[in-house]
Parts: structure tokens; C-alpha cells; sequence
């Protein structure tokens, strides 16, 4: 039997066990931070499979290594944090953490990077040197700083992590080289004006009224003002002021997110947000406090490193099922953390079953449990070729 056939059969063997756990982690999700239990399993898992584990690392994270780390050393990075959403699937598994839910697959990810960890423990004379990173609060972009702090990815040559994506059916992985993700950022305007009465608006500076010409008017500025090939995304989530419904407030704060692809408008964007929210605001007679926070750079997928995994795959799962995909995602990931200092790459896993597949971030996501099995397969064998590259060089 050879190598592959054989990691297929040992995967087959211990596949309904890694069903089961993922259920477990999908009844028992933790908020960003504190996945303190979540880590626990993990960490005895990987000791049951023989790997050397160094706990709290990231605070709530943990890194396992497997063979000789001093020689050619790559990486796989899965995250391990849930989101605060309302589980509305109606699994028998479903979350039994009122308002916390696993709606973006990170219990997958998780599961994955275990049966990875299963698979090579099993191959000991293919592998160089590995380290898994289960990575903790992804969802909140502080995890992987976090990681790095505590030297996760010293010494790494390579790092690969994988990402539910739930525009693709089960059995394709899609796979792009440059960028894959935005950079993202939090932003906070305060809008400061004039309090009063309601029925007298005209001797107050309504800032209610002057937040909504805010918001509309940044996205007008964006249309006209910024290059339409380099788009960029502004929305707000969260607007609070006012205590009263006969008085006019005399602050408003707005809380959003801004999305970009390009590098470098992306650093002349706190500027140029500044300046047009300042005019808008002055313009009727408003000042206001802008806050922001860099969250993510963008996910920049290594050429080579991404034509290694989309070789890989495709000899696992035919050529028509592993797909280049032509758009990078608005959405942000910080994994790119990572790649800041270590070559990397990270493909699409294919989650929608027959039944479709809610968005992430959704109380109805429900990933097809299949796409796990291909997860494993797809990284696994992209490591054993990357190590038999760097043993043969």
C-alpha cells in the first residue's frame, strides 16, 4: 500500500471520532479569549498522539510540534474561537451556550488541524519538523498577535491554514495566489453637537440628524472621491446616543468597519476619513472625535507556496474541483499577522452540502461534516510534499 493510500485508510479509521469531537466543540463553544476548555481538549488529544505541546501560548492558545523543529520547519494554523450568535440551526448538537455559536466554522478548523495532527503522527519518517498553531480570539484580530508575542512562529519556513467557505459545495477547495482577504479596521466617530428641545431643533446642533448625513455622506464621498477599482467598504454597526424622545441629543457615537484591498490606500485611509468626516460635520456646525484601529492586514497568499498546496489538492481531488478563484474576500482574517514575517498560504474549504449552506457569521451556518475528511486530506499531503521538497534539496 502506499503512503497515500495508506493515510486514507488510517483517516477513514479514526474520521467518526473527529465527528464526534467537532460535535462536542459545537455544543460547548467560548467566546473569543477564553477558550480555556476548548484548549484543554485540544492539548490532550495531541499528547495522546505523541506531540510535544507548549500550552498558553497567545494566552488561551497552544502549539504542538512534531520531529525535528532545528531542520526545515513548516507550520498549519487553525483557530479555535466561536462568535456571539444565537445558535438557530436546531442540531442535537447545537450550542448549549446561550448566545454563543461556532457560526464560522472554527470548530471545523479546529478539527482539522487534529487530524492532521493524527495522520503525521503515524508518518514519523516523512516528517522533517512541524508545528501546529491552534490559535485562540480570531475572531476579535487579537489572537495571532497574541501568538506571535509568545514566539509561535519562530523559526517557521512555511505556514498553511484553511478557512470554511460556504459558496462552495463539499469536494472543492478554492486556492489564489496574492491577496485573499482585506484589511480591516475598526472605526469610532463621536459626534459632538448641541442639546435641546425637540420641538425647537433650530436652536440646537442636532447631532442625530448630522450622524445620518455622516454616514450617507462618507459613502457618497467614497463613489466620488476614491479610486472605484480600489474599493473600499465603510459600514456601521453600532449607533448610540440620545436619552430622551422629546430631546435632542447633544452627542452620537457611530462604531464601524472599513474594509480595503489595496496597500497602500489603505494607509491614507485614517487621513483621508478624518478629513471628509471633519468637513461634513463642521458644516453644520458639529465637531467630532474620529478613533481608528487597524483590526487586519491583507491575507497575501505566497505564489509558490499556493501552487505546492493547489498541485497537492488537485491530485486528491481531480482538477475540476479545486478552483482559482478571480476575487479576493472583503472579509478579514488574521492570519495575515502571521504572514508579515513567514511565507504562507490559505485555501477555501468547500462546506455547502445539499441542502445549501447559511453565510458565515449566520445562527443557521451548518457546515457539511464531510468537508472535514477533505480538510485533513488536502493539508496533509501538501506538508509530506513540502517536507520531501526540503528533504530532497
Amino acid at each position: 500500500m502506499n503512503l497515500l493510500n495508506r493515510e486514507q485508510s488510517v483517516l477513514k479509521h479514526f474520521l467518526p471520532e473527529l465527528v464526534e469531537l467537532r460535535r462536542h466543540l459545537h455544543s460547548h463553544p467560548e467566546l473569543s479569549g477564553h477558550e480555556y476548555q476548548t484548549a484543554a481538549i485540544i492539548s490532550g488529544e495531541l499528547k495522546k498522539y505523541g506531540w510535544k505541546v507548549r500550552e498558553g501560548v497567545g494566552r488561551t492558545g497552544l502549539i504542538a510540534d512534531l520531529g525535528d523543529i532545528s531542520g526545515p520547519f513548516v507550520g498549519v494554523r487553525v483557530d479555535m474561537d466561536a462568535l456571539p450568535v444565537e445558535e438557530k440551526t436546531g442540531l442535537p448538537f447545537a450550542s448549549v451556550n446561550q448566545g454563543i455559536m461556532h457560526a464560522c466554522g472554527h470548530d471545523l478548523h479546529t478539527c482539522i488541524g487534529l487530524g492532521v495532527a493524527r495522520l503525521l503522527a503515524k508518518d514519523l519518517d516523512q516528517v522533517t519538523g512541524v508545528r501546529l498553531l491552534f490559535q485562540p480570539a480570531e475572531e476579535i484580530a487579537s489572537g495571532a498577535k497574541w501568538m506571535k508575542d509568545d514566539g509561535a512562529i519562530d523559526g517557521l519556513d512555511a505556514l498553511f491554514g484553511v478557512h470554511a467557505f460556504p459558496d462552495l459545495p463539499v469536494g472543492q477547495i478554492g486556492v489564489k495566489t496574492g491577496i485573499l482577504t482585506a484589511a480591516a479596521a475598526e472605526l469610532e466617530i463621536e459626534v459632538i453637537g448641541e442639546g435641546g428641545h425637540g420641538a425647537r431643533p433650530h436652536q440646537s446642533i442636532d447631532p442625530i440628524w448630522i450622524s445620518a448625513r455622516i454616514m450617507s455622506g462618507i459613502q457618497e464621498a467614497i463613489s466620488r472621491c476614491l479610486d472605484p477599482l480600489s474599493p473600499v467598504v465603510i459600514s456601521f454597526g453600532k449607533i448610540q446616543g440620545g436619552q430622551a424622545f422629546n430631546v435632542i441629543a447633544d452627542r452620537v457615537k457611530l462604531l464601524g468597519t472599513v474594509r480595503c484591498l489595496d496597500s497602500k490606500l489603505n494607509e491614507n485611509l485614517p487621513a483621508w476619513i478624518q478629513d471628509t468626516v471633519t468637513s461634513i460635520a463642521a458644516s453644520f456646525g458639529a465637531e467630532v472625535k474620529v478613533k481608528y484601529r487597524s483590526i487586519a492586514p491583507p491575507v497575501y497568499n505566497d505564489s509558490g507556496l499556493t501552487s505546492l498546496l493547489e498541485k497537492c489538492a488537485i491530485s486528491l481531488l481531480g482538477p475540476s474541483n479545486v478552483l482559482r478563484l478571480d476575487q479576493p474576500s472583503l472579509g478579514a482574517e488574521d492570519f495575515a499577522e502571521f504572514l508579515k514575517d513567514v511565507p504562507g498560504t490559505m485555501f477555501r474549504l468547500g462546506v455547502k452540502g445539499l441542502e445549501g449552506c447559511a453565510p458565515l457569521h449566520s445562527g443557521y451556518f451548518c457546515p457539511d461534516e464531510s468537508s472535514l475528511e477533505i480538510g485533513i486530506e488536502v493539508i496533509s499531503r501538501t506538508l509530506l510534499a513540502w517536507m520531501k521538497d526540503k528533504k530532497n534539496s
